[in-house]
């Protein structure tokens, strides 16, 4: 009998979720080859992950992707919604209310639903001869790959080992654990519950955010529903009402911009597509000669025409002229939008801003120009290995933060909270570059300088929360140290196109150089893997047992992989991987003209 393989899956958060149901959706052919999935999950609980947790996130805290813009599961979250009892929807702040598929809801609802569907997903698996065995509160702390036997060990926190034909990566957000709770510096805002003041007590002192991102605004709304009332007018204007005792309470937001994020948006196409704007055949016949896709040519061949056409979509016929000149560069695209987004108050050009955002959420009228650019990004998220090294740092310093402004966008109701807020005197924003002091001011708080057009400003907090987002994992700090020891694991890393290149890069840039075979590359963060998310060991080889789909780990290579969507899409990727090489006998080659063959089926 042919044998069939025991698959390791570390990790049971929304990216093994989507990696699961796509199993299943090619169950007839794997169940020939796949007897049974190990699902390892470091927490107690199991199926949901990290943003969605009850351990970790908090009933205020609002997810940004709506039912009809889920990837697909066994059931719609809408549809699932409102099959629950009135004790769940209570739970999750859902009582009394009409559920629609447009509207947003609580991330804890969000974790129900996920959830509810990867038990559907076991059984369903089960009911095909798949077995599945699950080991909540066990942690992975090791894996060491065995290629003689063809078999991947992994050890447990407890000590125990067991070996695997196939081991898939799936730990989720990995946040630092070098909290300072003694002066208030938190280095994440999660578990949000250690933010939160104690049964009776408040927090009547100025608390800090470093970052204007969505998990501030996570911070801002657990901590603001405990210190008073969002109370709706008669004509739905949304007022912030203090509780007693509270004068001192007040939130300020650090960013090095000064920018709010940009408000939810209506979109045209539910689901992004990896090729919608440009072909697989297109897209690789803009590498030149060296073997490089500039990132300026992929801007004049595939997003110029785009956004031109987007631009005139959205009536802003003097915008979509501008890019259709040919001298108007990426910079010029991303400055002059920007600019457009930047009020001398933040807040006031949110409320500016509030009106055209409810007119295309509510009026189902889509910017197409933000959807656009957000598809075309996407796009080129799978294809970042084709680009050197030269253009890393322009994608890194000029494009991903305007993207994750303009697309990480904050939802109506959360908008709203932010003005009211605002209008009650609670939160101010402070634009400037942040630096924390290593150690406590006399008084124990923390102590930031602000810098901003040379000039320093000291400030101190009480409490002061890192909410800059997820940083890459380094090499160093990969959780199973065997792979880095045996040379399983190496660097992500980018070539320069011209090797004087790497003379002209700035001190904190050179930081990121390393000598690879005798050549100079550049560190783009994170471990290395194939477009595939097979991990590239030391000797630049695929590892065809070991696939790593940790976004914190592969973000230097897969640097715009956010949300949902790119979870379904990752395990899309992997299962067809799988597929065509049952089918064809022989191995998905890690050169991208082969790969991406792959991506024209997902």
């Amino acid at each position: 009998m042919k044998h069939r393989n025991h698959l390791a899956l570390i990790g049971s958060g929304p990216s093994a979720i989507y990696l699961l149901k796509h199993l299943l959706d090619e169950v007839d052919l794997l169940k020939h080859h796949l007897a049974e999935i190990s699902i390892f999950e470091k927490s107690h609980i199991t199926g949901i992950g990290m943003p969605y947790s009850p351990r970790t996130t908090d009933r205020y805290n609002i997810a940004n992707i709506s039912s009809e813009e889920l990837p697909e599961l066994p059931d719609s979250f809408a549809d699932w919604l409102r099959a629950q009892d009135a004790g769940v929807l209570e739970d999750v702040g859902l009582a009394n209310v009409e559920i629609q598929k447009d509207a947003i809801y609580s991330r804890l609802a969000l974790g129900k639903y996920l959830n509810a569907q990867y038990r559907t997903l076991l059984a369903r698996l089960a009911d095909h001869g798949i077995l599945v065995h699950e080991h909540p509160g066990c942690e992975i702390i090791d894996v060491a790959d065995a290629p003689a036997a063809k078999k991947v060990t992994v050890t447990t926190a407890d000590g125990a080992a067991a070996a695997f034909d196939q081991v898939i990566i799936a730990t989720g957000h990995l946040w630092s654990e070098s909290d300072k709770p003694a002066q208030g510096l938190y280095a994440s805002p999660w578990p949000i519950s250690k933010l939160l003041p104690k049964d009776g007590d408040k927090h009547n002192f100025a608390i800090g955010t470093l970052g204007a991102s969505l998990s501030a605004f996570d911070v801002i709304a657990s901590l603001a529903h405990r210190h008073g009332d969002f109370v709706e007018s008669e004509n739905g204007r949304l007022s912030f009402q203090p509780h007693p005792g509270t004068d001192d309470f007040k939130l300020y937001m650090h960013a090095s911009q000064g920018l709010l994020p940009h408000l939810q948006f209506g979109v045209e196409d539910l689901s992004r597509l990896i090729y919608r704007h440009v072909d697989r055949a297109t897209l690789l016949g803009l590498v030149d000669d060296s073997g490089y896709l500039r990132l300026d040519t992929y801007f004049d061949q595939v997003c110029r025409p785009a956004l031109v056409t987007a631009f005139i979509k959205d009536e802003l016929p003097l915008t979509a002229a501008s890019v259709a000149d040919p001298s108007f560069s990426l910079r010029d695209f991303v400055e002059k939008m920007v600019d457009k987004h930047d009020y001398e108050d933040a807040f006031l050009g949110m409320r500016y801003e509030m009106w055209g955002s409810e007119e295309s959420v509510l009026g189902h009228k889509p910017i197409h120009w933000k959807e656009t650019i957000d598809d075309l990004i996407y796009t080129l998220n799978f294809h970042v290995e084709l680009m050197p090294a030269e253009d890393h740092f322009k994608l890194k310093s000029l494009v991903m933060p305007f993207l994750m402004n303009v697309i990480a966008a904050m939802p109506i109701e959360s908008g709203h909270k932010l003005l009211a807020l605002y209008d009650a005197g609670k939160i101010a924003m402070i634009s400037g570059k942040v630096s924390i002091a290593d150690e406590p001011a006399e008084d124990g708080s923390t102590t930031i300088t602000v810098t901003e057009d040379e000039q320093e400003t000291v400030l101190s907090y009480r409490m002061f929360i890192d909410c800059s987002g997820q940083k890459p994992l380094e090499l160093e700090d990969y959780p199973f140290p065997r792979l880095v020891k045996d040379g399983t694991a190496r660097r992500a890393r980018a070539h320069f196109e011209n090797a004087a290149s790497a003379e002209a890069l700035t001190s904190d840039q050179q930081a990121n150089l390393f000598q690879a075979e005798g050549e100079t590359v550049y560190h783009i963060g994170g471990i290395d893997i194939d477009g595939t998310y097979r991990l590239i060991g030391r000797d630049g080889s695929p590892n065809p047992r070991i696939h790593d789909i940790a976004f914190p780990h592969t973000s230097g290579v897969r640097p715009y992989s956010y949300g949902l969507q790119s979870c379904s899409d990752t395990g899309a990727i992997l299962v067809k991987t799988w597929v065509e090489e049952i089918r064809s006998g022989e191995a998905v080659q890690a050169d991208p003209a082969d790969v991406t063959r792959i991506y024209e089926r997902v």
